[in-house]
C-alpha cells in the first residue's frame, strides 16, 4: 500500500534539552538518510518540545502527561486517568498516522507512545541515554525490536540480543571547535593568554554550581583565571543583583550559552552536570572536565554515568554535597597540573561516538523496511 512512499516514523518524548536535542537529531538523521520519510513527534502538553519541535521544522502532538509530583501528593492522584488517557490517544495517533516504526528517547510522553506501539505490534526502538537504565525503559526494553544505548554494560537492563551500542546523539554545530580558539575569545571579550574554565549547568542552571562559583569568585580573580559562566535563567538575575553586571573583565557570565561550539574552544577545563546529552558532546570536544551530577534526578542516573567515565580515567568527579568544599581547589589544581589535563582530555576522546544520529537512523529505518 506504501511503496515507493517514504517511511512514516513516530519519534516521541522530551522534556528537557537532554532528550529533545537528541531527538531532533534523529530525525535530521533520518531527512538526511532519506529524504521523503515523514516523521511525526509525540511529546507532553506544556514542556519545551511543544516549542523546540516545531522550531526545527517538525509536527508535534501532545499528550496530557506529566511525572510523579514528589511535592504535593494530591497532584498525583489525577496520574493514572492521565496515563490512560495518554496511552488511548497514543493508541488513536497511531491508527491515523500509520507509522512504520517508533522511537522513544526518554521524557514522559515516550512510556504511553511505546506502550501502545506494543499493543498495536508497531515495531519500535528504545534509545537509553544513560549508563543506569530507568524503570520505564526497563518495562518498554522487553518489547522493543531495537534498543540503542551509549554505554557498556546494558545487558544487565536489556536482552542482550536487542542492544546496539551507539552513543548519544549531540547537536553538531555545538561540538565543531576546530579552528575556533581566536573567535571564541573575541565573542567572550576574554583574553587568550589566560587559563579559562568553562560552567555549565544546563540551559535552566544548577544551584550548586553557581553557588560554589559565588563563594570563591575572588579567589579565581585573584588568580588571573578567566571564568565563561553559564548561570541558566532561573538564576542570572540573582546573580547579577549579588554581583554587578560586569564584575571583573575575567567573568563573562552569561544566562543561556547561544554558542556552545565557542564555549568549548575556549575552554581549558569544563565544570558540569553529568547528564547523559552533556557526556556525549563533552567526549567529543576532548577537553579536561570535572563532573558534578545532580542529585535531583530519577534513580541518581548522573552519578552512574560520571562514575562510568570515572573509571575509565576519563573525567574528575565530585559529589554535589562535596561541592562547596572542594569543587574550586579541584579545579584551580587542575589547571596547574598540564599533565593531568592532557590525560583526562585524550580518554575522554576516545569515549567519543560522533555518528550516533545516523548509527541509530539506519537502524530505525532497517525496523521500518519489515513493517510495510
Amino acid at each position: 500500500m506504501k511503496s515507493g512512499q517514504g517511511k512514516r516514523i513516530i519519534i516521541s518524548g522530551g522534556g528537557t534539552g537532554g532528550h529533545i536535542f537528541p531527538a531532533i537529531a534523529i530525525a535530521n538523521a533520518l531527512k538526511k538518510l532519506d529524504p521523503s520519510t515523514e516523521i511525526l513527534f509525540v511529546g507532553a502538553l506544556g514542556r519545551m518540545e511543544m516549542e523546540r519541535v516545531p522550531a526545527a521544522g517538525y509536527k508535534i502532538v501532545g499528550l496530557d502527561i506529566r511525572g510523579i509530583q514528589r511535592k504535593s501528593l494530591l497532584k498525583n492522584l489525577a496520574l493514572p486517568f492521565k496515563l490512560i488517557g495518554s496511552v488511548m490517544k497514543s493508541m488513536r495517533i497511531i491508527k491515523e498516522f500509520k507509522p512504520d516504526a517508533a522511537v522513544g528517547v526518554g521524557g514522559y510522553a515516550s512510556g504511553p507512545l511505546l506502550y501502545a506501539a506494543g499493543l498495536k505490534k508497531l515495531p519500535y526502538l528504545v534509545q537509553e541515554q544513560n549508563s543506569y537504565a530507568g524503570v520505564t525503559n526497563k518495562r518498554l526494553g522487553k518489547k522493543a525490536a531495537k534498543i540503542c544505548v551509549a554505554f557498556d554494560g546494558m545487558e544487565e537492563f536489556f536482552p542482550e540480543d536487542k542492544i546496539v551500542k551507539t552513543g548519544n546523539p549531540v547537536r553538531r554545530q555545538s561540538v565543531e571547535i576546530e579552528g575556533k580558539r581566536e573567535e571564541a575569545f573575541k565573542e567572550f571579550k576574554l583574553s587568550p593568554d589566560k587559563k579559562t574554565i568553562l560552567v555549565i549547568g544546563g540551559s535552566l542552571g544548577a544551584r550548586t554550581l553557581n553557588d560554589c562559583i559565588i563563594t570563591d569568585l575572588d579567589r579565581l580573580v585573584a588568580a588571573d583565571i578567566q571564568l565563561i559562566w553559564q548561570t541558566g535563567k532561573h538564576y542570572y538575575k540573582d546573580i547579577e543583583r549579588i554581583l554587578g553586571a560586569n564584575y571583573h573583565p575575567n567573568v563573562c557570565m552569561l544566562e543561556f550559552l547561544n554558542r556552545m561550539d565557542l564555549a568549548y574552544a575556549a575552554a581549558d577545563i569544563i565544570i558540569s552536570r553529568a547528564g547523559a546529552g552533556t557526556i556525549a558532546e563533552l567526549c567529543i570536544v576532548g577537553k579536561p572536565v570535572i563532573l558534578v551530577p545532580s542529585p535531583n534526578v530519577a534513580e541518581d542516573h548522573q552519578t552512574k554515568n560520571a562514575k562510568t567515565l570515572v573509571q575509565f580515567n576519563a573525567a574528575e568527579y565530585v559529589a554535589d554535597r562535596k561541592a562547596s568544599r572542594s569543587l574550586v581547589n579541584k579545579a584551580i589544581a587542575l589547571l596547574n597540573d598540564d599533565k593531568r589535563r592532557k590525560i583526562l582530555g585524550d580518554s575522554i576522546k576516545k569515549l567519543a561516538l560522533p555518528d550516533a544520529d545516523e548509527v541509530i537512523a539506519k537502524e530505525v529505518l532497517k525496523m521500518a523496511g519489515g513493517n510495510n
